[in-house]
């Protein structure tokens, strides 16, 4: 079939790929001017099955209390004259019950581990290289009760056939030695020696260049501006390139526009329970020789990652919900640097951080929107959260899989089916 995907992100460009490989014929549109420009651009880079327990559970609102007036806090909401962010919050008060907690710990690793192991595939055949690390996802904890409670959770995941063993803190230590001048505030941790970490951007644009050379076309520097109704299938999509605007037709289409997915279906009549959750994210330049961690470190307490790039060190997390306003917030931006200080007091930079964020494309339960929706040839692929690249090629894959007529193999509850 002659399929348009709309957006060239890490899901974007991922499921070009997969499409592509299926023997479609592919074209992907894109207001930036190359892949991996906006949400994958310098996000936390972890491909972490280890976070699949989603920001909806039934720990999360004494904590939400608590970081309520704090403008560093974790996750802040900032409440508009918006009908969607209330809807979305009242959603996410129903996910944060224990049942429904359970069962969608459950959806995302089922997709989290099949779309890990399809990258490492992806990345042995095309030989990509984006800055990756294979020394698995250490989560740290500094308070004992979240620990407690973390306990938990990774049973869960064990349960489920994710590797996630907890660790006191002198083998957190013996995991990532660069912790050691932290030793005082850690209590605890655990350890998913099969997770990894990268450079999504770098991924993502070295995925595009393989999938152009295998005939992907992409129509980059192109707005668009409407989805054209049919009837019961769409008509086409209208896209303008600064020059001019035009119908581009196809088979079917395919939805990848990350927080952007409502906006672009809601003159259809289509309401996702999709909203923006603002991220940050800054990338310290190591000085030769410096003290910094390897094994990419998640911080429970703080909702931070820490990845290493090559001589980047990228410090990422944090949610803000505040529609899609793109402006750096200075303290939320002070605090990514304040933590990296706490926890690794021994590293050396060079040169200013490089500050950056961007608008994750977060549903109530973290569970994203795969399969075809409400028209006959059209499917969505967004709502990923902050597992975009994570899931990003086991969403891709079942994608493909969908519309081909066949069942994936991840228990998960696809749209449509």
């Amino acid at each position: 079939m002659r399929i348009l995907v709309l957006g060239a992100g890490v899901v974007g460009t991922t499921s070009a790929w997969y499409l592509s490989q299926a023997g479609h014929q592919v074209t992907v549109v894109d207001r930036q001017p190359v892949a991996g420009n906006e949400t994958s651009f310098a996000n936390g880079g972890q491909i972490s099955v280890s976070h699949a327990e989603p920001w909806a559970n039934p720990h999360v609102l004494p904590r939400v209390i608590k970081w309520l007036g704090r403008e560093d806090a974790p996750l802040l909401w900032r409440w508009r004259a918006d009908p969607a962010q209330l809807r979305w919050g009242l959603r996410f008060l129903l996910e944060c019950l224990p049942g429904s907690t359970q069962r969608n710990i459950a959806a995302i690793v089922a997709l989290a581990l099949d779309s890990r192991r399809r990258l490492q595939v992806l990345r042995q055949e095309l030989a990509l290289d984006y800055d990756q690390q294979t020394r698995g996802i250490l989560h740290i904890y500094t308070d004992r009760q979240e620990f407690a409670q973390a306990l938990a959770a990774a049973r869960v995941m064990r349960g489920f056939g994710l590797d996630r063993d907890t660790v006191d803190v002198e083998k957190c230590l013996i995991i990532e030695p660069a912790l050691a001048g932290a030793r005082d505030l850690l209590v605890g941790g655990d350890y998913t020696r099969s997770d990894e970490s990268g450079d999504a951007q770098k991924f993502t644009r070295a995925l595009a260049e393989r999938a152009a050379a295998a005939g992907v076309v992409f129509r980059h520097d192109t707005s668009i501006e409407k989805i054209a109704n049919g009837g019961c299938r769409i008509a086409g999509v209208v896209v303008n390139d600064g020059e001019r605007a035009e119908l581009l037709t196809a088979d079917a289409y395919v939805v990848a526009l990350g927080s952007y997915s409502p906006q672009l279906l809601r003159p259809l009549g289509i309401r996702i329970p999709v909203y923006p959750a603002k991220g940050y994210s800054a990338t310290l330049t190591l000085a030769p020789g410096s003290v910094a961690p390897f094994v990419s470190v998640t911080d429970d307490e703080r909702k931070l990652v820490f990845s290493r790039l090559g001589n980047r060190l990228r410090v990422a997390g944090t949610a803000e919900f505040n529609g899609y306003n793109l402006e750096l917030n200075p303290v939320r931006c002070a605090a990514l640097i304040e933590r990296t200080r706490q926890l690794f007091p021994d590293l050396q930079t060079q040169g200013e951080p490089a500050y950056w964020c961007g608008l994750r494309p977060a549903t109530p339960s973290n569970v994203p929107l795969i399969g075809r929706q409400r028209y006959d040839n059209l499917w969505l692929n967004t709502g990923h959260g902050t597992l975009g690249w994570t899931l990003a090629c086991g969403s891709a894959a079942a994608l493909t899989d969908l519309i081909g007529g066949r069942h994936p193999d991840p228990v998960f509850p696809f749209l449509g089916r």
